[in-house]
């Protein structure tokens, strides 16, 4: 699954590199945790531009009676979301980006979850496959929120989680965010796992595990001893 990501960009960064505009000046986020907002991209259906919008993850279906099924459905499995009645809707009509720069999975150690920070090589931020939904509440609130896909993990996160969230090369945001493609089987081949030689991973501090803690101490290695690597030892 993915339940943390970072995404600390200049709004420069991120309007040149997902050619969107404009893109507000963001807050450092380090801790990024459900049911918060969340930066995206997705396609205006009129005119056909790319949108940048902060929406709340946890997608809340259409149908939902409450907005508390958002918080069940922070994540959705690339390879049956086409199916869940949850998703499927959102899937052929509503895709995003889901901007980020890094996120956390948790390994087992000695009874004790040992959070890992991964991120690409070159530091770049990304994006995340990402789908949304408009929900409008019995008090004609409207929320619209989100929900980030998950894949088999590659080499890299194997050793740590089963699962990795699907990190969508940039010459696939143009398809992933185009609402007129709905060809299940064309927008499943670009849910696969991220080559794991692009990226790297590290064991962070423990205080990552409270998302109240948002702050650059949450990305720093353990110890010197644990510096960025291409493998996990």
């Amino acid at each position: 699954m993915c339940g943390r990501f970072t995404l600390n960009q200049s709004a420069a960064s991120l309007a040149q590199l997902f050619h969107v505009e404009p893109v507000p000046d963001l807050a450092a986020e380090y801790n990024i945790a459900p049911t918060q907002m969340v930066a995206t991209v997705l396609q205006n259906t009129e005119s056909q531009k790319r949108e940048f919008q902060q929406l709340y993850w946890g997608l809340i279906p259409s149908w939902a009676k409450d907005r508390g099924m958002g918080a069940k459905l922070i994540n959705a499995r690339a390879e049956t979301v086409a199916e869940k009645p949850a998703f499927r809707s959102a899937f052929k009509h509503r895709r995003c980006l889901v901007l980020a720069d890094g996120f956390y999975e948790w390994q087992r150690q000695q009874g004790k979850k040992q959070p890992f920070y991964f991120r690409l090589q070159d530091g770049q931020p990304f994006g995340f496959a990402g789908l949304w939904e408009k929900w409008r509440s019995p008090a004609n609130e409207e929320i619209i929120s989100c929900t980030i896909l998950t894949t088999a993990a590659n080499e890299l996160l194997q050793p740590i989680h089963e699962r990795m969230p699907v990190i969508l090369e940039p010459q696939d945001y143009d398809l992933w965010l185009d609402s007129q493609m709905q060809t299940p089987e064309i927008l499943q081949q670009l849910l696969r796992p991220y080559p794991a030689p692009a990226m790297i991973a590290y064991p962070v501090s423990i205080l990552v595990n409270n998302s109240r803690h948002n702050n650059p101490q949450c990305i720093i290695p353990l110890s010197e001893n644990n510096a960025p690597a291409n493998q996990l030892n």
